[in-house]
């Protein structure tokens, strides 16, 4: 499967014979990588390149992944909802739920195979560029409305009231593929299927730290949710009647 060599990727990484390896493994393949060997530089040029994703090692001397990834989704203008697929050491789960706490799309820990790094890049495009994944729901109207909650497919943002709620690329579609099976419960494989089509990338349990900042979103009181329920044991279930 080959995209259009404007497809462009920013890798930030101080490993300068990863990154040459990494862009000519990704340029067969029809991707255009920019490296930039220091988060400061990253920062600099996320505005410029516009990437369609972030590859962002977590490990590097200055500001670390977590810190660069931070500053990302506080940027203005778009730059905020850039896919990030963070590198991280092996054994260090702490660093990878820190990670998509702060907003990273996915992971991928070193030392790691090209193929797998290419079909992780090709797995977080693919949700931003068909939300649903490989659901099989159908639907007539890009808006699913659950009292004050309002998600647009088609324009990919969730508003609860008048105000927005920020959610990564893929929060956004793991909370589309509940919102779509509302008082359905669903096992974490279930959700996960739904959302990837796929058992590619295994989350472990780290879907759940997706959950719960999907939660600190959409929640009037995410220790209390009333929209996306705990169902001990077994999973999830998005309520049919919101308020």
């Amino acid at each position: 499967m080959n995209v259009p060599s404007t497809t462009r990727l920013l890798m930030i990484d101080d490993d300068a014979r990863l990154a040459q390896m990494v862009t000519e493994y990704l340029a067969q393949s029809g991707y255009a990588v920019t490296h930039s060997p220091n988060g400061e530089a990253g920062l600099e040029q996320l505005p410029m390149i516009q990437p369609s994703l972030v590859i962002l090692d977590l490990m590097m001397p200055g500001i670390d992944g977590l810190e660069v990834c931070r500053r990302i989704r506080s940027l203005p203008n778009g730059c905020a909802r850039v896919p990030v697929l963070m590198l991280t050491a092996k054994g260090d789960p702490m660093d990878r739920i820190i990670g998509l706490e702060l907003g990273a799309d996915d992971y991928l820990p070193k030392p790691f195979e090209p193929r797998e790094l290419l079909a992780r890049i090709r797995a977080v495009l693919r949700r931003r560029g068909e939300p649903t994944g490989s659901a099989t729901v159908t639907h007539s109207t890009p808006v699913l409305r659950f009292g004050s909650l309002e998600i647009d497919r088609d324009a990919r943002t969730v508003q609860v009231g008048s105000a927005l709620c920020e959610l990564t690329s893929y929060q956004f579609d793991l909370l589309v593929a509940m919102a779509e099976r509302a008082g359905r419960v669903l096992t974490r494989d279930q959700i996960m299927e739904a959302v990837r089509g796929r058992e590619l990338e295994a989350f472990d349990r780290s879907i759940d730290v997706h959950i719960g900042r999907i939660r600190n979103a959409i929640e009037a009181d995410s220790k209390e949710p009333k929209r996306i329920l705990t169902v001990r044991g077994v999973g999830y279930v998005f309520a049919k009647q919101q308020e």
